[in-house]
């Protein structure tokens, strides 16, 4: 009997690490056969040996407005040559940007059994994240979710129950089996000190309001400062996403990380340092996540790390008891960072507490909701509404 085809389309940096769990298990089953298709070119820095079936420009050119729609529409026409020259079984697409937006129109419109993971998430805050990520709920054919609130939330959206699956978080996987860059070889590569505390900070703009990127950013980079002279902390800054005004905050963090002692900017730490970073700052060491990355939000209670989550971006999102949201204003980032990192009865409670976003395990599932679907039934393409009882 021959294997599945199964593609994996990652379009960002930060996709490609929530995936890795998935691509192995699927590159592990005996029935299925992986090919990723990359929407651009991070996955060739990874080291996590997958071989790239399919390249494809899915990328904004300049920062007009209609940079995103246009990669969109240039991102579909790619990812449809590509989808034809694989002759794929099933398709699998993560998340809610802009790039995934085009791999999940190309495939559902080639009527290609598509899995969606992270369907039913909420990040209310001024992105377009959620209507993207709902639209992509309604286009897709099987439903993997990250929590049991999400998965009702895709039920509320009207789909059938039989398409949702509840599997977890995937990086969860990865943080069970301690695959991230060791203690010393993370303190070591950014050049850091145990003894002292740690910030590691990711600031993305407001896709719906990128003209206040450089007034946000700078409320940030001032209680980071603060951070570093008043409770000598060592920050390392990391780029943000490639939305609109990211180019003011890029120029921001540029220009306060030249020179200054303490202070480390990488464009990506990639996902296993950052994970060896999340370690140092949680299980190992002092430290904190600061920001408006989702990864803030998901990743830093499996490693028992305090976060402070900026801004309105990640509103709606569930979270752990070790998040702590404040606006954008300095006194407040700076405060919710002197607690996360002298507090010690509150650092305990966090350490203690439990993730909501599971225990793992949702790489070997995945690949078994994909290998066991009927994938030639009518039924799996002819999307139907079922109106839920609410």
């Amino acid at each position: 009997m021959s294997k599945r085809r199964i593609g994996v389309f990652t379009g960002s940096r930060a996709e490609y690490g929530l995936l890795v769990p998935v691509m192995r298990a699927i590159e592990a089953a005996p029935d299925l056969e992986l090919f990723v298709v990359a929407g651009g070119s991070h996955v060739a820095n990874e080291a996590d040996g997958f071989t790239v079936a399919a390249q494809v420009p899915v990328e904004r050119q300049d920062a007009r407005a209609g940079s995103t729609s246009r990669a969109i529409g240039t991102g579909v026409l790619a990812i449809t040559d590509a989808l034809e020259e694989l002759a794929l079984d099933a398709f699998v697409v993560y998340g809610d940007r802009f790039e995934a937006f085009a791999a999940m129109i190309a495939s559902t419109q080639m009527s290609l059994p598509t899995a969606h993971i992270e369907g039913g998430d909420l990040t209310q805050g001024g992105t377009l994240d959620d209507v993207v990520r709902h639209a992509m709920t309604k286009l897709a054919h099987i439903h993997l979710t990250t929590n049991a609130e999400a998965a009702e939330r895709v039920r509320l959206l009207g789909e059938e129950p039989w398409r949702i699956h509840n599997v977890g978080f995937p990086t969860i996987d990865l943080i069970r089996a301690e695959d991230f860059t060791p203690t010393d070889e993370a303190l070591a590569e950014l050049g850091l000190d145990i003894d002292r505390p740690i910030v590691v900070f990711t600031q993305h703009p407001i896709t719906t309001s990128p003209d206040a990127a450089e007034a946000q950013i700078t409320a940030s980079i001032d209680a980071l400062e603060r951070a570093r002279n008043d409770l000598g902390a060592q920050l390392i800054l990391t780029h943000p996403n490639g939305d609109l005004g990211s180019e003011e905050i890029i120029a921001a963090i540029e220009r306060y990380a030249a020179d200054r002692n303490g202070v480390l900017l990488r464009k990506s730490l990639g996902r296993r340092l950052y994970h060896g970073v999340l370690n140092l700052c949680g299980r190992v060491g002092t430290g904190v996540c600061v920001g408006n990355s989702s990864s803030g939000v998901k990743e830093t209670a499996a490693f028992g790390c305090p976060a402070v989550d900026i801004g309105p971006r990640q509103t709606g999102s569930l979270r752990g008891v070790n998040v702590a949201h404040v606006d954008h204003d300095a006194d407040a980032i700076f405060d919710e960072i002197d607690r996360a990192l002298t507090d010690e009865t509150y650092r305990a409670k966090i350490a203690a507490a439990e993730n909501p976003y599971g225990l793992g395990n949702t790489g070997p599932r995945v690949a078994e909701i994909i290998g066991k679907a009927d994938l030639t039934s009518p039924a799996l393409l002819a999307k139907q509404t079922h109106l839920p009882a609410v």
